[in-house]
């Protein structure tokens, strides 16, 4: 074909396709291409790479999660690793984001799809300054990255020479604020839980990747004096359940695995709880062994996956928002109030109805993923040893549905059809259930057929 003719007909489909669909298919896209590129013999040094391995790889990458079905740190080359980083970044921040301020670069119109797109990626309401906030949110990613990249560099500089210490500092930086948790290291930073410059270099730019870049923009605009007023119900929603979130799960830690402080220290035990708290909603960084953790503690850290970061930002999960909005539902069910308030404002019944959407479906997804896995792979007894195969499925499933990249360590062992349900659920998570629910179900909702009414018993 001409071209001519393919650009046209590329720029037909680019009009006329849904942003959601648009969305889906730049990640499927990068996706295949990253695999194709993980497969060539430079990014593994000729030892080849099995075509599902490649593309469970790329998928995690490119989705933001973390999960590792091969050792980054020794199977990939340097070439391998690069590539790995790029389609991080790429995950991270959006194709369509990129592409849009490509075009916006080389003076091309962005045609409406793609605007429509970046609308329902960064913001919860129509605005006029979209542009204005993809080049914010491009320029505070790369100086924030750049930041974490020098202290990075600063820690491990002495023990490793320029060059390497540069990338391992550059590579962990996009992966930590991507909220991504792939690691050069085979053991994570394991290895790092004793430096205060890494967990917290590390810890803040997972915040920052994670709270959404809505709200970002919101307090930068605040701190500058470019907007004035009330600050946003969103804005105050995700500080407060971040910061609950976060304090809550450190100190559940804490009290669950009661030989933390004693094995390492109290300082230590403290930064190594306060860490894997951050880090467990939405990024995939370890510095404690995951699989020695207790029952309760990882059944806890599943329900801070599955609450996952916030909305328009790197992570996955129903986000912080849709918690806060369950939360307030129930309580002002349980006080007999009409209304849901928060922060001094009337949630709309729309809002509520998406939020419990939001958790039904995600809940089915997960139990539908575990079922399948258990039901393809009646052999996992085994391949996979311990007396906790369930939970390890489960907490598996959880963290590539949220994008987080946790595990119990039976990523490698999973079967190709395990594989491919852990590769659909770290698509879905990353996309959105609200988008993906769109894909499968199509567009507005239809008024429908209203009959009697009858009242039920319920609870």
């Amino acid at each position: 074909m001409p071209i001519h003719l393919l650009s046209s007909w590329l720029h037909r489909r680019l009009y006329h396709a849904h942003p959601t669909n648009l969305l889906l298919t730049s990640y499927l896209a990068t996706i295949l291409i990253g695999s194709l590129a993980l497969m060539l013999p430079a990014a593994t040094g000729g030892n080849g790479i099995d075509p599902i391995d490649a593309l469970f790889t790329a998928t995690s990458a490119v989705c933001v999660t973390g999960l590792i079905v091969v050792d980054t740190a020794t199977y990939f080359t340097g070439f391998g690793q690069a590539v790995i980083l790029f389609l991080i970044q790429i995950g991270g921040l959006g194709i369509m984001t990129l592409s849009v301020a490509l075009f916006q670069i080389i003076g091309k119109r962005v045609v409406f799809q793609q605007r429509m797109a970046m609308q329902e990626v960064f913001s919860h309401a129509p605005r006029e300054d979209i542009y204005a906030l993809i080049r914010s949110v491009l320029v505070f990613t790369l100086a924030i990255e750049a930041v974490g990249a020098v202290l990075l560099f600063a820690h491990w500089q002495p023990t490793y020479p320029w060059p390497e210490a540069l990338f391992k500092a550059v590579f962990h930086s996009v992966s930590a604020f991507c909220n991504a948790g792939f690691s050069q290291f085979s053991n994570n930073l394991m290895d790092e839980r004793a430096s205060v410059l890494v967990n917290f270099t590390v810890g803040g730019l997972i915040v920052l990747g994670g709270i959404g870049f809505p709200v970002v923009y919101e307090l930068f605009q605040r701190a500058t004096g470019r907007r004035n007023g009330k600050v946003s119900l969103q804005t105050k929603s995700v500080i407060a359940t971040t910061v609950g979130l976060t304090a809550t799960g450190a100190l559940v830690l804490l009290l669950s695995e009661r030989s933390l402080t004693g094995t390492l220290g109290s300082g230590q035990g403290i930064m190594a709880a306060l860490f894997q708290s951050v880090t467990c909603r939405t990024a995939g960084f370890n510095t404690l062994d995951i699989a020695g953790l207790n029952t309760a503690t990882l059944l806890f850290m599943m329900f801070l996956m599955l609450v996952g970061a916030s909305p328009g930002s790197c992570g996955g999960g129903i986000k912080t928002t849709t918690l806060a909005v369950l939360a307030t539902f129930s309580w002002s069910r349980l006080m007999r109030r009409k209304c849901a308030n928060l922060f001094g404002k009337t949630i709309p019944q729309e809002t509520i109805a998406k939020s419990i959407s939001v958790l039904v479906f995600s809940l089915a997804a997960v139990c539908l993923a575990v079922f399948l896995i258990l039901l393809l792979d009646p052999d996992h007894g085994a391949r996979i040893s311990g007396n906790r195969q369930f939970l390890s499925f489960l907490f598996e499933t959880v963290s590539a549905f949220a994008t987080v990249g946790l595990s119990m360590g039976i990523t490698a062992a999973l079967t190709w059809s395990g594989k491919l349900v852990i590769i659909l659920l770290m698509i879905i998570g990353r996309v959105g259930v609200p988008a993906f629910t769109y894909i499968i179900a199509g567009g507005g909702a239809t008024k429908g057929v209203q009959y009697a009414e009858e009242n039920m018993m319920i609870g």
